[in-house]
């Protein structure tokens, strides 16, 4: 109901406000020497009407009187002019791509995305976000960037409501997030259970708004000796919008698909005697939510955005951003009835600005809050059984059937940027800047109960949390000489960062463990643990997720001081090398030093060739360092209380564990671009070796510790040494066709991550990172991924089809953790029944859109529209409990859409 006045209210405020008077707009778009540029593209400013010109550089569009149209065309400098007649002439001045100020991987303001030394991806996310139903940013870039993987999660805890991210297979946390080139602060979550990513900390790139987002820059290099810390595979840099035009928005909804697929539903699941009534979410039916649906998921999505002008030159620009999508629910066993994706009730808001003072000085600023409410399901306790081998997780008086306990969480992300650029009399560019970042993560657990309370056992609780601030101070210095040799680029600077981690904890019944007296056990040498009426004892803390307790509070802390230096030198016109230096010194582990040197080499006025090497690093995270829980792993349908202990606690000592440190890379590129007409190729091939990776172990027996019901101990470690090799392409063609403009695309990775050396000192190998977390690891990317884009324009309407071929993927499941192997012999009879192979598979998106005049565009579309899944071979020992792990395209199926954009 709420959703349904939502799209009413908005259909009729935007019918009374959209209609206005058009004109025909035509003219001829010539170079300087008077030669057509053919496909051209023009747009309205603040719409998604478009055109291309055809051949012979003539184009035709229809706008309001006095609508600004935006001429962009491939190698020459973007002009937006007024439409104050019906006839239009352009010329179009060759020079930079598409844009004119500074790109990530470089601080030169004169360099372009196309002869940058290293790969860059520029993302236009308004054009694809208007013609997608993406509801965040993730999804973009998975079928956008050629080496980006994010799926959603199931079962895994926090990771369930932040997706983890990573680029050209290495970790959410090694790689680098930057907001109008920024440092963005990262998650204080770090992934613990079931989830790619394990054991890392990233940025929850989902925080930033798309409407707020003008591009995303994605460097596809390592880059520390530029911008520090993280960036190991690349840097991912999220320009604002600085729209001045008035207000825009979107209105979007969609649901997904139930239906798993007839003949692959029934291979799984069919008996002989029907649907086998011990599974769950098959077709739509028998849910946990006990409603039969043929969709799920229903997403609705309202965006924002307004922009005004201050001054002549000045801006502010302001996003918000309102999201609702319900869980989704798929097949799944009696012990697993929740397995899906999360849901989400959030609201955003953005501010981007930028005044100047005078001609040679300007203020800025940018920020925002993000704030989610996130409900997922965690594994289902089965009826209660007063036995030896019965499930005494729960209340028979409150729960006779069982129970699927809800993490719920309250996530808030708040950020602000403000700083002035000034240029100095004698020409230096200098950047003064300070940021603030604050992650907090709040769980609260519902639809549970702490056994060990009995009948008096609230239904949620307040599970304590996590944060995690950042406040970076920098200043940059950066100087173009165009007449030293073909033009040097010289940039220094330094920046100092502070962080903290905290844990907060959470209420008493959360994470305390009862007597029979309802006393929390606090001496078990006086108290003793509440019993069934059998003696067998109870379970406590909130099942599900066991909530921080005082004795995992933390607030710690750290500062770092970076300098850097940088030169790009053009010797001749076809001839580039950049080199960067970069020192750091962090107050607990120490200093680093790393190089960057890069080259690019234009054979021929078509044909560059680059190439780059250089180190880099990334410091062990607070969370790393110091995050601490009691917390239930679910092993085979049964639970496993675990210990994750601080890196610096006696018992991580005791376990053999070293103190954690830095983690050291070596990148290697090389590659080539070709351009001819309006056709482009990049090809890269690349080769990361990363040492003393920072990984979470397996489970160490923890039962001779003398901590209450604790069963085993994991460990953050500098665990592996790995090296990552792997070949990125993109592809693009654009030419005429008709009366409209055809837009074809390939992009392309192929990735291989080898695991070179564990780390284990004296500790078994197998217990300490086994082949299942090994597999976890490499799976962070498919060996390969091709994406194939079409796109046809013509009059009023927009056809685009995306289709993304994904590699098998093997992984490792739970047997690993059952039945654990401790030699070679025990691990390769267990590869036989232990291994889960996921085909490779396609999926296919469509978009139609239809622009119904220059304010009003209606799109429809669906996402994986063949209903394709991850199809394993399944024998139920899946580590998120469902029919599939998350790999590949995700879990949910087809997704269908309808999206309205607007402009007032």
């Amino acid at each position: 109901m709420k959703k349904t006045i939502i799209i009413l209210l908005f259909s009729v405020f935007i019918a009374n406000n959209l209609i206005a008077q058009e004109q025909t707009i035509t003219g001829k778009i010539i170079d300087n020497t008077g030669e057509p540029l053919t496909g051209t593209s023009i747009s309205v400013k603040g719409t998604a009407t478009g055109t291309t010109a055809d051949f012979e550089g003539n184009y035709k569009i229809k706008a309001k009187k006095d609508a600004i149209l935006v001429f962009t065309f491939i190698g020459f400098q973007t002009k937006e002019l007024k439409a104050t007649s019906t006839t239009l002439n352009v010329t179009l001045e060759s020079g930079e791509l598409l844009n004119e100020i500074q790109i990530v991987g470089s601080r030169n303001s004169k360099r372009s995305i196309i002869d940058s030394p290293v790969p860059v991806d520029v993302i236009d996310i308004a054009e694809i976000s208007s013609k997608s139903g993406a509801s965040d940013i993730t999804q973009v870039l998975q079928y956008a960037a050629p080496s980006f993987n994010a799926t959603k999660q199931s079962g895994s805890d926090g990771a369930d409501h932040i997706v983890p991210a990573s680029l050209r297979g290495l970790g959410p946390d090694q790689t680098l997030v930057l907001i109008n080139g920024k440092r963005r602060h990262q998650s204080s979550l770090v992934n613990i259970f079931g989830t790619r990513g394990r054991g890392n900390s990233g940025t929850d790139l989902n925080t930033i708004p798309a409407a707020a987002i003008k591009r995303i820059e994605v460097l596809r290099d390592g880059a520390s000796a530029q911008y520090g810390s993280d960036a190991i595979a690349g840097v991912i840099n999220i320009v604002l919008n600085d729209n001045t035009e008035g207000l825009t928005g979107s209105l979007t909804y969609g649901a997904f698909s139930t239906k798993v697929g007839g003949d692959y539903a029934k291979k799984i699941f069919d008996t002989q005697d029907g649907w086998d009534p011990e599974l769950f979410n098959v077709e739509g039916k028998n849910r946990l939510d006990g409603k039969n649906k043929n969709f799920d998921g229903e997403t609705t999505k309202l965006d924002l955005n307004y922009g005004v002008k201050v001054g002549e030159n000045g801006f502010v620009n302001f996003t918000t951003e309102l999201l609702s999508k319900e869980k989704t629910l798929r097949p799944s066993f009696d012990w697993r009835k929740g397995y899906g994706s999360a849901g989400i009730d959030g609201f955003n808001f953005m501010i981007n600005s930028a005044i100047p003072i005078n001609e040679t000085t300007e203020i800025y600023a940018f920020g925002g809050r993000n704030y989610r409410d996130t409900n997922a399901n965690a594994f289902t306790r089965g009826a209660y059984e007063d036995s030896e081998d019965g499930d005494l997780r729960g209340v028979p008086s409150l729960y006779p059937n069982g129970f699927t306990p809800q993490i719920t969480s309250n996530i808030t992300d708040v950020s602000v940027s403000t700083g002035i650029k000034h240029i100095m009399e004698n020409g230096w560019d200098v950047d003064f800047n300070n940021t603030y970042g604050k992650n907090n993560f709040h769980y609260f657990i519902k639809n549970t109960n702490n056994a060990s309370l009995k009948d008096a056992s609230p239904t949620d609780f307040d599970a304590g949390g996590h944060s995690l601030s950042q406040n970076t101070t920098g200043v940059d210095f950066s100087k173009y000489f165009e007449n030293s040799a073909k033009g040097i680029n010289l940039a220094f600077g330094m920046e100092f960062r502070t962080e903290e981690f905290a844990i907060f904890s959470g209420e008493e019944a959360s994470y305390a463990v009862y007597d029979n007296n309802g006393i929390a056990v606090t001496n078990p040498t006086t108290q003793t643990v509440a019993t069934t009426p059998n003696g067998y004892d109870l379970a406590g803390g909130s099942q599900g997720f066991p909530g921080y307790s005082p004795d995992n509070e933390v607030q710690r802390g750290r500062t770092n001081i970076g300098i850097y230096g940088d030169a790009e030198i053009n010797f001749t016109e076809d001839f580039l090398t950049a080199i960067a230096l970069r020192y750091e010194n962090y107050s607990d582990f120490g200093n680093t030093f790393n190089f960057k040197v890069a080259s690019r080499l234009n054979l021929s006025n078509d044909l560059t060739v680059r190439a780059s090497l250089s180190s880099g690093f990334r410091a062990p995270s607070l969370a790393q360092l110091y995050y601490n829980l009691i917390f239930t792993n679910i092993v085979g349908g049964t639970s496993l209380t675990s210990l994750l202990s601080a890196n610096n606690s006696t018992v991580t000592k005791a376990f053999g564990i070293n103190q954690l440190t830095e983690e050291k890379a070596l990148n290697g590129s090389i590659g080539f671009t070709y351009k001819i007409g309006n056709f482009s190729a990049t090809i890269d091939a690349y080769s990361i070796s990363v040492d003393d990776r920072i990984i979470l172990t397996d489970n160490f027996d923890a039962s001779g510790l003398g901590i209450p019901g604790v069963e085993a101990a994991q460990f953050f470690a500098n665990g592996v040494d790995t090296k990552t090799q792997g070949i990125d392409l993109v592809f693009t063609y654009n030419t005429s066709v008709g009366d409209g403009k055809l837009n074809l695309g390939l992009t392309g990775n192929m990735n291989k991550l080898k695991i070179d050396k564990i780390n284990n000192g004296n500790l078994n190998e197998y217990t300490f990172f086994g082949p299942l977390s090994q597999a976890y690891l490499k799976a962070a990317a498919p060996d390969y991924k091709f994406g194939f884009n079409a796109g046809y324009t013509i009059n009023k309407f927009s056809f685009n089809a995306h289709l993304t071929q994904f590699s098998e993927v093997e992984l490792q499941d739970f047997q690993w953790v059952d039945s654990p192997a401790t030699s070679l012999a025990e691990a390769n009879a267990l590869y036989e029944t232990a291994t889960d192979i996921y085909k490779k598979a396609m999926t296919v998106d469509l978009n139609i859109s239809y622009n119904i005049n220059s304010k009003l565009t209606l799109s429809l579309g669906g996402n994986n529209i063949f209903n394709t899944y991850a199809t394993p071979q399944f024998d139920g020992w899946t580590d998120q409990g469902g029919f599939a792990d998350s790999v590949q395209m995700g879990s949910d199926g087809a997704y269908f859409y309808g999206k309205l954009n607007f402009k007032l």
